[in-house]
């Protein structure tokens, strides 16, 4: 039997074509073929690079730069036979190349080698995909304002221990996500930012002797600079780690939203109504109106930070520089971020579409007498006592309350006075849900006016932002 011939991109070395297990464990074309068209762009930046340095004839350059430009075509229209057996996107894109300009593509792998390509196409991929994500962050917070600015006085239970605590509005809920989700951009911000550096021109992990020009490709790559360290260049994952770790985070958020809206879309909450566009059926009980969308986004987070428990396994034992290993950082970042993408789209969308209900909002609000800091408060405030002592007076309020099955602004005024004879009827100002929530006037507090006016500045940061990238 005679053996296959090697991989001719890189078969000196070998007589003989690898195993098929081999190959098997080794190719990677399956899911980093959507890298194509950073791969790409890179290859056309180094051979324009190359030609200004003289280390190769421009007419070359511009035989490269244009059969890659052909090649994308071909692989954006859908035409382009990827092989499994050149292993990978890089290597399927030059050996393409070769069949469309002939000889010149061989001149295109100068002074690079695949760990600081793989490198340079993958940071330019997660660029990308940060830039997306950052938008689709945007939309979600700016879908979470409009929903805010028309319900800034809808007033809600808030909660601790999921147990009624103190009065709120919507709005103001919903405006907590907001806030969560400008830090989720701070932080892919942050990692974009550190991202930024070009690792092409590093070669294999020691440089090259060609007189390359890396601040040219960074430049036309629109990176910030080049990167400092040919060891690191190929060695760093740093930057898709640190992705990971920022949609992790964001992940959690929208999982914590999601949790949120299973709850107040149940008929024991009844707080929301979704519309069939974001609820299934059941195929056995008619009646059924099951909130998926946000079950299937609560669910994302464990994939999303699955990937990155993950990635930080391959990495942590890595002796400097490039080892095969990390070929695993692709497919789980592919994934990771297709998740947070659809998850985040999810949101917006249930965001557009819930259904506020007032009502049993209200009605909720003033249960588990949630006005109790209102009334220590006012003991505090009017009477002047201390809060401790505010605190046990108001306690023994709401048994009294209690042991007449009476919500506390409902308590007959001799009632609270045979506990402390100094309260008068002012008291009950503050002890209905509504007053409660307009007296919280303190910067960042729930009264509707401080809803509105949050609600208007972050309106206006989001439709006046500039586009990242």
């Amino acid at each position: 039997m005679t053996d296959k011939p090697a991989n001719s991109m890189w078969g000196g070395r070998f007589t003989v074509s690898p195993a098929e297990i081999m190959e098997e464990i080794n190719a990677s074309i399956g899911f980093d073929k959507r890298m194509a068209p950073q791969d790409i762009r890179a290859s056309k930046a180094h051979a324009a690079m190359l030609a200004d340095a003289g280390i190769i004839e421009k007419a070359d350059a511009a035989a490269i730069i244009d059969g890659l430009g052909k090649v994308g075509a071909e692989i954006e229209k859908g035409d382009f036979p990827f092989s499994r057996a050149l292993e990978d996107v890089h290597m399927n894109v030059e050996s393409r190349l070769k069949e469309v300009i002939g000889t010149p593509a061989g001149r295109l792998h100068t002074a690079r080698s695949r760990n600081d390509q793989v490198a340079t196409d993958f940071k330019l991929y997660v660029r990308e995909r940060i830039d997306g994500l950052d938008a689709a962050l945007a939309a979600l917070q700016l879908a979470l304002v409009r929903k805010a600015e028309a319900h800034a006085g809808t007033v809600m239970p808030g909660f601790t221990h999921l147990q009624p605590a103190q009065p709120v509005t919507f709005g103001h809920h919903l405006m907590a996500y907001v806030e969560m989700l400008g830090r989720d951009r701070g932080r892919l911000a942050d990692a974009r930012a550190r991202l930024n550096e070009c690792p092409l021109g590093a070669a294999a992990l020691a440089g090259t002797s060609f007189p390359i020009d890396r601040h040219a490709t960074a430049k036309a790559l629109d990176f910030a600079k080049p990167t400092d360290n040919s060891l690191d260049s190929v060695s760093d994952r740093d930057f898709i780690l640190e992705t990971l770790a920022a949609a992790s985070i964001c992940a959690m958020h929208l999982s914590r939203f999601a949790e949120e809206i299973v709850l107040w879309s149940t008929p024991q909450f009844g707080f929301i109504k979704l519309t069939d566009k974001f609820t299934t059926g059941s195929s056995i009980m008619p009646q059924k109106r099951n909130p998926d969308a946000a079950e299937l986004s609560r669910a994302k987070v464990g994939r999303i930070a699955g990937a990155f428990q993950s990635l930080m396994m391959v990495m942590k034992g890595l002796p400097l520089a490039y080892s095969k290993d990390m070929q695993e950082d692709k497919e789980v970042a592919f994934d990771a971020l297709d998740s947070l993408a659809l998850a985040l789209a999810a949101m917006t969308g249930m965001v557009d579409d819930m259904q506020p209900q007032a009502a049993p909002m209200l009605a909720a609000a003033g249960g588990g007498y949630s006005t109790a800091t209102d009334l220590a408060d006012w003991l505090v405030r009017v009477l002047k006592m201390p809060f401790r002592d505010a605190h046990h007076v108001t306690g023994r309020i709401v048994a009294a309350a209690e042991a007449d099955n009476l919500p506390l602004d409902k308590l007959p005024l001799p009632a609270m006075q045979a506990i402390e004879p100094r309260i008068t009827a002012d008291v009950f100002t503050v002890l209905s849900p509504e007053n409660s929530v307009a007296s919280r006037i303190s910067h960042g507090g729930t009264a509707p006016q401080n809803v509105a006016k949050m609600a208007a500045s972050w309106r206006k940061r989001l439709e006046n932002a500039p586009p990242k990238g």
